[in-house]
């Protein structure tokens, strides 16, 4: 006999709808999955065949086929466990019902209970675009898919529900559409708890507000670390769009915390700087996301920049300028969005006090032109704010004036990045960071003072064309901030104030 039951196939973030499909015919004993199965889905024949019989239910005797179709695209992983065993149950006879408006994943252990898998929101949203509605999950995936409107989930915790519910005799509630979360305030740093730093607190909030890139040069305890792990409690607060984005990649990178299924807060990732190429940018056979995709639509911290390998720092220029990551393998090509924030800190040279006003760098010139030359020029001119964070005195550590909070200030950058979702509605902008050089000539309106200004800074400068459209960026975003619609010659000066560090450090 023969049976077709539906599925779903992940391939990066991607998934497209697959048919499984079984027949069981008589000859010599044999159970055998094609379709360009790996090695995880190959194994569900024994996982299936354990499941069946310790639920009681009868295993075929005979010739038994699984295709799963199309047959030239790569099946990975555990998800297809579930349809698997129904089809087979199909096919034997064991199993009558209609099926072919749902969707089946989940891992089967050797007991019959059903485990999670990752990539349940990608699956839902490409059941939906399919027409199907009811998909079968497993019970700790199913807030996650319930996310998204117009699917009936259920969740299964064991074989023997899903089947309970597909006679009849013991039908599954629906799991109710999961509302997110709010924003987890509690769990944020404060910036009130930084003493002094007004230019990096304002640096920061420029940043937040326009989605720029920043880099904060300083020495040791001057406070950068501190400064930048306070940054998520003034980032926007993310649109429905952004977190589906984000969720889906989090899911499939299997890294998504099922007490909390759907991302509603900015990413900040920060890795060690040991981390490899592959773990920055993605890798694998098939491609995994890397730190940068994980930080997708959030931040991205590299706590001493210049400790990090050289063509880790390489590989980041691309997904910087293009917002994405693409990596070939013999498996395919995958693309993982990359639209982050670069958050990156460092010291002026490998003992930390080269320019300090009261300690003596120990350093050689070499030494610290050696160390400084670690962060190329082209990856400094994709940096939009450069930020000098100098060593605290004691009458600012000793004060008892209150600094200002975290949500005052995000209260400010949620105003402007508004301003910035509502004047590129349309355009697949979503902040001033990702203008297009078409878009830069059309919202970047500079009054006659600003424009003569940058003219003449420009040209003193020695400026590149990369650093010209950065500067104009942040200025969009620092008026933005002031509520101006027009560009003025304080806006630019403020941009340009936060590009000059390089001449002080790298042209000396």
């Amino acid at each position: 006999m023969f049976s077709r039951l539906q599925s779903v196939g992940l391939f990066g973030i991607d998934s497209y709808m697959i048919e499984v499909e079984a027949d069981v015919s008589t000859g010599l004993p044999a159970f055998d999955i094609v379709g360009l199965p790996d090695t995880a889905v190959k194994e569900s024949r024994d996982r299936v065949r354990a499941a069946l019989k310790n639920c009681g239910f009868r295993f075929p005797t005979g010739k038994i086929t699984v295709n799963l179709a199309p047959a030239d695209l790569k099946k990975e992983g555990s998800i297809y466990d579930l349809p698997v065993l129904l089809a087979i149950l199909k096919a034997s006879g064991q199993l009558t019902a209609d099926l072919s408006d749902c969707v089946f994943i989940g891992e089967v252990a050797l007991d019959g209970k059903v485990r999670a898998v990752g990539g349940v929101l990608a699956i839902a949203i490409t059941a939906l675009k399919n027409g199907v509605k009811n998909i079968f999950v497993p019970a700790q995936n199913a807030p996650e898919a319930a996310v998204i409107e117009g699917v009936t989930v259920y969740g299964v915790a064991d074989v023997r529900q899903v089947i309970g519910h597909i006679k009849g005799e013991a039908p599954l509630t629906p799991v109710q559409k999961t509302e997110p979360a709010a924003f987890p305030q509690e769990e944020t740093l404060d910036f009130c708890d930084v003493k002094g730093q007004y230019a990096a607190k304002t640096a920061l909030e420029i940043a937040a507000a326009g989605g720029h890139n920043i880099l904060l040069i300083g020495p040791p305890g001057a406070g950068k670390s501190m400064l930048a792990k306070r940054l998520p409690g003034i980032l926007p607060e993310m649109t429905f769009e952004e977190s589906i984005e984000t969720t889906k990649i989090h899911s499939i990178a299997g890294v998504l915390d099922r007490q909390h299924p759907f991302v509603t807060a900015r990413p900040f990732r920060s890795p060690h700087h040991t981390v490899s190429v592959a773990g920055i940018a993605g890798g694998g056979a098939v491609p995994r996301p890397g730190e940068i995709s994980l930080a997708h639509n959030g931040v991205l911290f590299l706590d001493e920049l210049p400790e990090f390998r050289r063509d880790v720092m390489e590989a980041l220029r691309q997904p910087l300028e293009d917002g994405r990551v693409t990596i070939s393998r013999v498996a395919g090509s995958l693309t993982y969005p990359s639209q982050i924030m670069l958050v990156a800190a460092m010291n002026p040279c490998p003992c930390g006090f080269y320019g300090h006003p009261t300690k003596e760098c120990t350093c050689t010139t070499t030494a610290v032109k050696k160390y400084l030359n670690r962060v190329s020029g082209p990856m400094l001119d994709r940096i939009d704010l450069h930020v000098e964070v100098p060593p605290v005195n004691y009458e600012e550590l000793h004060s008892d004036k209150p600094a200002e909070h975290s949500a005052d200030i995000r209260k400010r950058v949620n105003k402007a990045r508004q301003i910035q979702i509502e004047r590129y509605r349309g355009t697949g902008v979503s902040c001033n960071a990702r203008l297009t050089p078409a878009l830069l000539k059309q919202f970047c309106v500079l009054e006659d003072s600003a424009s003569e200004y940058l003219k003449k800074a420009f040209d003193r400068l020695g400026m590149s064309a990369r650093a010209y459209d950065r500067i104009l960026k942040v200025a969009r975003t620092v008026a933005d901030l002031d509520g101006s619609e027009i560009i003025k010659k304080e806006h630019i000066f403020s941009s340009i104030s936060f590009r000059t560090l390089d001449r002080k450090y790298w042209m000396e």
